[in-house]
C-alpha cells in the first residue's frame, strides 16, 4: 500500500530539527551512550550529499533523515558534507570522510559512481553505500548499492495526474537528462496512459546529461513549468531536486497543481503558498534504506558488492497522501498498485 504520509512527516521533522547545525558539521544523535559499531567503538556516519546539499527539501534532505533517525536510536554521530558548486570534489568529500574516521559513508546520488569507485578501493576495512547506482557489476566488495524501483512509484504518479487533470494534459520536468531519470519519466508517461489513453505529457529537462545543475537550479525549473503551464497542462510532475521549488512556484502563480518528488514534499516545503499546489509527491524512500543500511552495519551484516533494491511491494516507493487531494482516486490507485505488485503491469524503465 502507499507510505504513510503521517510517519514521513514525523521524520522530516526531526530532521528540520537536526538541520539547524551547519551542513558540514557533526549532528550528534540521540542515545547518550554510543553503541558498538562493526568495528568496534561509536557508530560515526559519514553522508557525501548529491548536488544542491541538505536544505533541498527533497532527496538530501530524506538521506540526513535516515541516517539521523539511526543514530537517535543507535547512538552515534553523522558528519555531513556537501560537494562545491560545479560538484568537482566528490572524491575529495568521500576521501575525508573515511580518513576521519568515518564507517559507514554514503554517497547520494549516481553521480558519486566513479568517485566511489576510485576510493572505496583505498579503504578497504571502511564500508561504503551509494543511492542510485548499482555495484552488483563492479568488483566493489565494500560497497553497497541502494536502488529504488522509481518507475513504479512515478507510474502511480502518473496515474493520479491523469486522473486529477482537467485538460488532459500534463507535465514532467526532470533535472538531469540521465538514465536514473528518465525511469521517473518513463513511469509517469506510463501510468498517465494507463489511465486515461491520450492524454498529452509535456517533457523537459532542465540540464543535459553530465551537467547535474539540473538539480539545483530552481530559477529553470520555473521556467520551464511556466511554458508548460502557459501551454495548457494543470500538473506538473517534477524529478529535479531543489529546482522542483521552482515547479512549486509556477504551479502556484498559474493556479495550477504539482507532484513532489523523493520526500512528501506537502510537508517538507515549508511555505503555505507552494503547499496548497502540491497534489502528492511520489516517494522514494531514501530515509529508510539508508537507516536500515546503516542498522545492518551496525549489527555487521552488511555484506558488500550487491544491490538492494525498494519497489512497491516493499514500500520503498509509493504516494504520499498529505493534503488528502488523491483520497478521492485511492481506489483506482490501489488497483494500478496491486497490478504491479502482482506482475500485471510491467513498468517501463526507459522513455
Amino acid at each position: 500500500m502507499r507510505a504513510s504520509a503521517q510517519a514521513m512527516a514525523l521524520l522530516l521533522a526531526g530532521s528540520m530539527a537536526l538541520a539547524a547545525c551547519a551542513s558540514d558539521e557533526p549532528a550528534a544523535g540521540g542515545g547518550s551512550a554510543g553503541t558498538s559499531a562493526e568495528g568496534g567503538g561509536e557508530l560515526q556516519v559519514g553522508i557525501a550529499y548529491d548536488t544542491g546539499g541538505r536544505g533541498d527539501k527533497s532527496f538530501n534532505d530524506s538521506a540526513y533523515a535516515g541516517a539521523s533517525a539511526a543514530v537517535e536510536e543507535l547512538g552515534g554521530t553523522v558528519t555531513d558534507l556537501t560537494p562545491n558548486a560545479d560538484a568537482s570534489n566528490r572524491v575529495d568529500l568521500l576521501t575525508q570522510l573515511a580518513d576521519d574516521g568515518s564507517n559507514p559513508v554514503i554517497g547520494v546520488g549516481f553521480a558519486f559512481a566513479d568517485a566511489i569507485a576510485e576510493v572505496a578501493p583505498q579503504y578497504p576495512d571502511t564500508t561504503f553505500a551509494i543511492v542510485d547506482s548499482s555495484v552488483a557489476d563492479a568488483g566493489l566488495d565494500n560497497v553497497t548499492g541502494l536502488l529504488f524501483a522509481a518507475n513504479e512509484g512515478s507510474f502511480l504518479g502518473g496515474v493520479a495526474a491523469a486522473l486529477k487533470s482537467q485538460t488532459n494534459h500534463i507535465g514532467f520536468v526532470g533535472g538531469v537528462e540521465s538514465p536514473l531519470i528518465q525511469e521517473f519519466e518513463a513511469g509517469y508517461v506510463a501510468g498517465a496512459q494507463a489511465a486515461k489513453p491520450g492524454i498529452q505529457v509535456d517533457v523537459q529537462y532542465i540540464s543535459p546529461a553530465g551537467d547535474f545543475s539540473g538539480f539545483s537550479d530552481p530559477a529553470k525549473g520555473y521556467t520551464l513549468a511556466q511554458g508548460m503551464y502557459q501551454g495548457g497542462a494543470d500538473i506538473v510532475y517534477h524529478a529535479a531536486g531543489a529546482s522542483g521549488q521552482g515547479v512549486f512556484r509556477a504551479a502556484a502563480e498559474a493556479g495550477g497543481q504539482a507532484i513532489g518528488v523523493d520526500s512528501d514534499q506537502y510537508e517538507t516545503i515549508g511555505d503555505p503558498a507552494l503547499q496548497a499546489v502540491i497534489m502528492t509527491s511520489v516517494l522514494k524512500r531514501v530515509d529508510n534504506a539508508i537507516q536500515q543500511f546503516i542498522t545492518d552495519y551496525s549489527e555487521g551484516t552488511v555484506t558488500g558488492g550487491e544491490d538492494r533494491v525498494a519497489d512497491l511491494e516493499s514500500e520503498g516507493v509509493g504516494l504520499s497522501t498529505s493534503g488528502g487531494k488523491i483520497d478521492d482516486i485511492s481506489a483506482q490507485l490501489d488497483t494500478f498498485e496491486q497490478q504491479i505488485v502482482g506482475g500485471e503491469i510491467e513498468v517501463p524503465t526507459t522513455p
